[in-house]
């Protein structure tokens, strides 16, 4: 991450009680993100991501224009980069529900004849209520197996550890994000 950059929108006035975190980054490539946690799944649809991730686009190409005119280059769009957004939502919906052990859910714009191009804009959504179900059946899964003390080391990596720390609320699990990533 090279900066955290303000929000341009009333987004987060509009939507308060549905949102619990937003954040707009620029990465040192110049791709922008943006990263959001929501309470309720059904108010961050396909629709809306696409709209926010457009938003980030039209930001992006915005600054990279007004640089080039600054600077008294031509425009070229091949300077402007990648836009992410990454929807983090609490209570997923019957969609994710269909998926029980997926959790992180990609997505991008792909040909139908597979002519490969970068068409800029990519979408991370993960419905932390389904992670969460993963990591208890994980643990059952592991307990069964004989073990009578739960080793700390459970998480695969720090994706699912900062995956627990955001999404859980028992000081247990915190406790054992601590141990394995002190």
């Amino acid at each position: 991450i090279l900066r955290v950059l303000p929000s341009e929108s009333q987004r987060l006035t509009e939507e308060g009680s549905l949102l619990v975190m937003d954040i707009l980054v620029q990465l040192r490539s110049g791709a922008l993100v943006n990263v959001e946690i929501q309470r309720i799944g059904y108010a961050f649809p396909g629709a809306r991501c696409a709209c926010y991730s457009s938003d980030l686009l039209m930001r992006q190409y915005s600054q990279v224009r007004e640089a080039t005119r600054k600077e008294d280059k031509k425009f070229n769009y091949k300077e402007i980069k990648g836009v992410y957004t990454i929807v983090l939502v609490q209570q997923s919906t019957a969609e994710f529900r269909q998926y029980p052990e997926d959790y992180l859910h990609y997505f991008g714009q792909a040909s139908n004849t597979g002519l490969k191009l970068d068409l800029l804009q990519k979408y991370l959504l993960i419905p932390l209520d389904i992670f969460l179900e993963y990591l208890h059946n994980k643990r059952e899964n592991r307990n069964l197996s004989g073990s009578r003390k739960p080793r700390t080391r459970i998480f695969k990596n720090k994706l699912e550890a900062w995956l627990t720390f955001i999404a859980s609320d028992r000081p247990e699990d915190i406790m054992e994000v601590i141990r394995a990533y002190p």
